[in-house]
C-alpha cells in the first residue's frame, strides 16, 4: 500500500487557497497510485489562525472547504487537519475522509503552552483514540504535540493502531529534527507502532516551518526522510503494516539548515504579504552583506534594492566593498550620501544642543536619517524594508529605534553575530560573492571616527556565549561566571539586555533559528526592578 505525504505550504486564513493546494496534492497522489494522503496539521487553516479562530464566519468558511475536499475522495482517503467547531467548544481535529463520507474525526490531546504556542488560548483538549481501517491495516491518528507525550500514542495502540499517523506543524529551530526523532523513538518503544511524520513547511511571521517529513519502523529505525524546506508529496510504501525503506535526503549543515530556514522565512513573508521585493541599508559591514546574499537567494536579484547612505564617517573601502558585492548579486544600487542632512539636523539642533559635547545623539542622528531614507523608499515604491541587525545587537540593545531598527523584516533577529560569519563563510562556499575584505575587517557601525564595535561591547565570541546562557537556558550569573566569563563583563551584559526590552518590543518580526529568540519566545516585561 502506498501512502502520500502532502508536505505542503499553507496560507494563515487562504482557506480556499489552502483547501485547492490540498486538492491538487490528493489528486497528485491519486495518480501515483497512492491509497491515503496525509496532510500536516491545520492544513486547510495554516498555522497558526491565532484569533481568526474566534471569528464565526471563519468557522463557517473552514466546514464549506471541508465538505468540497470530501467530495473528492473518491476512492482514496485523505486525512486532513483542520479546525473544528462544535457548540461553544473548538478543536484542532484531523478528520479521516473516504469516498465523501467522513470516517472519522481525531481531536488534539496535547495542546502547547509554551515558548512560541499558544494552543490553550484557543482550543480544548480531545480525550479519544481514532483508529481506522485500511486495507488490513490499522492506522491511528495524531496530531504534532501529542507525540511529544505517551497518552495519545497508548490511547492509539490501545485501540489496536499498528501504524500512528502524524500530522504537524512543527516549526524550526536548531538541531529540532534530532529532537524529532527522539521523541518519536520514544513513542515506538511505548507502543511498538511505525510511525508516519508529515510537517508541513514555509515561513509564517516569525516562525519557520522545515518540513523534513520522516517515517520510522516499530524498532525506531528511519526508513524514509524528505527534503527540508521544500514542498512537495511523497510516497512511503507499506508492507502490510510495516514501512518500507524509501527515500533518504541527506542531512544538512547547521550553515545550510539556517541558510534555508532564512531564505524560506523571507520568501514566504514577501509574498504572503504581497510585497513587491525588498529594500536595504548596504553599509559595506559583514551583516548587511549576509542579509544583501540572503534576500537575493530569497527572491532572485531583480525584486532587491540596496541602498548605500555614507556618511563623513564612512570609509572608502566600505563603499568600494558595497559596490563590488551589489555588482557581482545583479541587484539594483543606489547611493544617497547623507552629511548634508546630518549637518542639516545638527544645524538646526545648535542652538538647543549649545555647550553640549557630541555624543550617542549625533550617531543616532545618523541612522535615524538612514531609516528616515529607506521608509521613503519603502512608501514610494511599496518594497518591503529589511533590516540588518543580528541577535547579539538586538540583546544589549546596540541599535538605533527608528535608525537601522526601522523596517518591515529583521532577518537576522535571532542570529547571533557569530553565526553571521559563519553564514558568510557558508554563502561564500557557494559562489563567493561577500568580499573577503568585509568578512576580515573588525565590525564598526562607523558612526564616529575610528569606531569598532568592541569599543563598547565584549568580543563577540564572548558576548555570544553570554547571551546563549543568559536568554537562552536562563542561567544565573552566577551560572554563567561559573563556566568561565569574567564577572564583570557578565553583568554589563546582564544588564543591557534587561535594558533593552523596551527597544525590542518595537523591533520588525523576524525568522526564529535558536530555541528562544526575543518575541513570543521571551516575554520579559518592560517595567520592571528584577535584578539577578
Amino acid at each position: 500500500m502506498k501512502i502520500a505525504l502532502a508536505q505542503i505550504n499553507p496560507v494563515v486564513g487562504d482557506l480556499a487557497g489552502n483547501r485547492q493546494m490540498i486538492a491538487d496534492a490528493l489528486a497528485q497522489a491519486r495518480e501515483q497510485g497512492a491509497e491515503l494522503l496525509l496532510t500536516p496539521e491545520l492544513a486547510l487553516s495554516g498555522y497558526l489562525p491565532e484569533d481568526l479562530l474566534l471569528r464565526r464566519d471563519f468557522n463557517r468558511q473552514i466546514v464549506q472547504e471541508l465538505d468540497a475536499l470530501t467530495e473528492l475522495t473518491d476512492g482514496i482517503t485523505l486525512v486532513v487537519g483542520h479546525p473544528l467547531r462544535e457548540g461553544r467548544l473548538l478543536y484542532n481535529a484531523a478528520s479521516v475522509i473516504r469516498d465523501g463520507r467522513v470516517q472519522c474525526v481525531y481531536r488534539k490531546f496535547s495542546l502547547p503552552n509554551h515558548t512560541v504556542f499558544d494552543e490553550k488560548r484557543y482550543f480544548t483538549s480531545g480525550s479519544r483514540a481514532c483508529v481506522f481501517r485500511l486495507h488490513g491495516v490499522r492506522f491511528g491518528v495524531s496530531i504534532c504535540a501529542d507525540v511529544w507525550h505517551p497518552e495519545a500514542a497508548r490511547a492509539a495502540a490501545d485501540a489496536g493502531a499498528q501504524v500512528l499517523l502524524v500530522l504537524n506543524a512543527s516549526p524550526f529551530h536548531l538541531d529540532k529534527q534530532e529532537e524529532r526523532y527522539r521523541v518519536v523513538r520514544d513513542r515506538i518503544a511505548d507502543t511498538g507502532m511505525s510511525v508516519v511524520y508529515c510537517n508541513t513547511v514555509g515561513g509564517q511571521d516569525e516562525l519557520v516551518f522545515d518540513g523534513g517529513s520522516f517515517v520510522m519502523d516499530r524498532n525506531g529505525c528511519l526508513e524514509c526522510q524528505f527534503p527540508a524546506f521544500e514542498s512537495g508529496v511523497h510516497l512511503v510504501t507499506l508492507d502490510g503494516n510495516r514501512p518500507v525503506a524509501g527515500e533518504k535526503c541527506l542531512a544538512l549543515s547547521t550553515e545550510a539548515m539556517v541558510w534555508k530556514a532564512l531564505t524560506r522565512g523571507l520568501a514566504d513573508y514577501v509574498a504572503k504579504n504581497r510585497f513587491p521585493g525588498v529594500l536595504l541599508g548596504l553599509s559595506g559591514g559583514i551583516d548587511s552583506a549576509v542579509t544583501l546574499a540572503l534576500a537575493v537567494d530569497a527572491l532572485g536579484a531583480e525584486q532587491v534594492h540596496a541602498v548605500m547612505m555614507p556618511s563623513g564617517y564612512t570609509a572608502d573601502i566600505s563603499v568600494e566593498d558595497a559596490r563590488s558585492m551589489a555588482s557581482a548579486l545583479g541587484v539594483r544600487y543606489t547611493e544617497l550620501p547623507i552629511s548634508g542632512l546630518f549637518d542639516a539636523y545638527r544645524n538646526a539642533l545648535a542652538e538647543v544642543f549649545a555647550g553640549c559635547a557630541e555624543d550617542l545623539t549625533e550617531e543616532n542622528l545618523q541612522a535615524r536619517i538612514r531609516g528616515t531614507l529607506l521608509m521613503a523608499l519603502s512608501n514610494k515604491f511599496g518594497k518591503l524594508v529589511v533590516t540588518t541587525g543580528n541577535k547579539s545587537e538586538m540583546a544589549v540593545g546596540y541599535a538605533t529605534l527608528y535608525g537601522d531598527m526601522a523596517g518591515g523584516f529583521a532577518l537576522l533577529r535571532d542570529v547571533p553575530k557569530t553565526l553571521v560569519y559563519r553564514l558568510s563563510e557558508y554563502r561564500n562556499s557557494l559562489s563567493p560573492v561577500i568580499p573577503k575584505r568585509i568578512i576580515e575587517r573588525p565590525p564598526s557601525a562607523e558612526l564616529r571616527a575610528d569606531q569598532r564595535d568592541q569599543d563598547s561591547l565584549p568580543a563577540y565570541e564572548v558576548l555570544d556565549d553570554i547571551i546563549h546562557r543568559y536568554v537562552e537556558r536562563d542561567e544565573s550569573p552566577e551560572d554563567i561566571e561559573a563556566a568561565g566569563h569574567d564577572a564583570a563583563v557578565i553583568r554589563k551584559v546582564i544588564t543591557l539586555i534587561d535594558r533593552s526590552e523596551y527597544k525590542r518590543r518595537q523591533a520588525p518580526p523576524g525568522v526564529r533559528i535558536t530555541p528562544r529568540a526575543f518575541g513570543k519566545d521571551r516575554r520579559y516585561p518592560i517595567t520592571q526592578r528584577y535584578i539577578p
